[in-house]
């Protein structure tokens, strides 16, 4: 059929219907077009191990019957050069005779990083960098900020009300936002590759922190924070088909040995010892280092006022995907207990990304300002 849409318009549609699925692959979508303006395959990077967009393209043309000789492939995403979890996606277009590429934008990953355009063009292929790299980028941006930054995208997400209390003060939280939030809360828990929280959230709520309200091929990992080695043994958050991946500050041979029985990964990882504490704090900055080296793209943080406080004090989010129910609450726990300032222009500038309604609730997704130029 002939193409209706901008090739890399229709790439982008792709790589935007894989975004659950490729962790910690990025979300590519390759779009190839004959000679006669026909789309004669098309198709999305899989589940890590299996085929990236260009060779489900090449697949797609081969099982309705297209030759890809003399085609232009649109992709979203500079084609891969290195032997990885698959073989280089360059070798699958040179091999399929492609004659021409099209690529929204060059891969950060330092293994690439315009090696696959050379390796294309010293086969003969024409390459051209085409539209699609600011959408391609922003969809991708946790793996950018791993390959570039050496660190994940760190999105929090708080459901608070109106004025800004995300529970009671003896911490009772169920619900005070809708289900329509709680579902659109749980469809940005699957696009992430692990969602973190902490002990206290833990102990208070007993979360199981999976995905349920939307449908997911794979469930995002879990991280926790838990100083001293905490966690319950017995707690729901232990689900199959997940890595559990706990951090600690204070090393406790005998609960780190229970833990890992369960299936926990556990790392100590202690910061300095705060003045008035008896014990030291994750070292959270080295945290996030570590989970960029676990392939973490983008991690969803759905903690308390506390951990909330510290990650955001030491700089370590990026952005805010906020949920506002129309209620006043008064007295209660807030969002971040970070500071007090000491003056308001040290106060952390956001950039408002979107604004829209679920249900009777409002999602506010914001960014710290500047955070994303790298």
């Amino acid at each position: 059929m002939l193409a209706t849409l901008d090739p890399i318009a229709q790439a982008l549609q792709l790589a935007q219907s894989a975004k659950n699925l490729t962790s910690p692959n990025p979300r590519v979508g390759c779009v190839l077009i004959s000679a006669q303006g026909q789309i004669i395959g098309q198709g999305h990077t899989q589940a890590a191990g299996g085929p990236h967009a260009e060779g489900m393209a090449i697949r797609d043309a081969a099982a309705k019957g297209h030759s890809t000789q003399g085609a232009t492939a649109y992709v979203t995403l500079e084609p891969c050069s290195h032997l990885g979890r698959t073989g280089p996606c360059c070798d699958a277009l040179i091999k399929a005779g492609i004659r021409r590429v099209v690529a929204s934008l060059p891969d950060p990953n330092p293994l690439v990083a315009g090696q696959g355009f050379e390796r294309l063009r010293d086969a003969g292929i024409d390459v051209e960098l085409g539209p699609g790299g600011e959408a391609s980028r922003e969809l991708n941006i946790g793996f950018f900020s791993r390959m570039l930054r050496k660190t994940p995208w760190v999105r929090m997400k708080i459901a608070a009300s109106l004025d800004g209390k995300t529970a009671l003060p003896d911490g009772h939280s169920q619900w005070i936002t809708g289900v329509e939030a709680r579902t659109d809360g749980h469809a940005w828990r699957a696009r992430s590759c692990a969602v973190l929280t902490g002990i206290g959230t833990v102990l208070q709520d007993q979360p199981r922190l999976d995905v349920r309200l939307v449908e997911t091929p794979r469930q995002p990992h879990l991280v926790i924070v838990d100083s001293q080695l905490e966690t319950p043994l017995d707690a729901p958050l232990f689900i199959a088909n997940r890595q559990v991946w706990i951090y600690g500050a204070v090393p406790n041979s005998d609960k780190q040995t229970a833990l890992e029985a369960r299936g926990a990964q556990v790392r100590i990882l202690a910061g300095p010892v705060s003045p008035g504490k008896a014990h030291p704090k994750v070292d959270l900055a080295a945290m996030m280092r570590d989970l960029a080296k676990r392939e973490i793209n983008e991690l969803h943080v759905e903690a308390g006022e506390k951990l909330n406080g510290s990650l955001v004090s030491e700089g370590l989010v990026d952005e805010f995907l906020l949920y506002y129910a129309p209620k006043l609450i008064g007295q209660g726990l807030g969002m971040a207990g970070f500071g007090p300032l000491a003056q308001l222009k040290d106060a952390i500038r956001l950039e408002f990304q979107s604004i829209d309604r679920c249900g009777l609730d409002l999602r506010v997704l914001a960014r710290v300002a500047g955070r994303d130029r790298f």
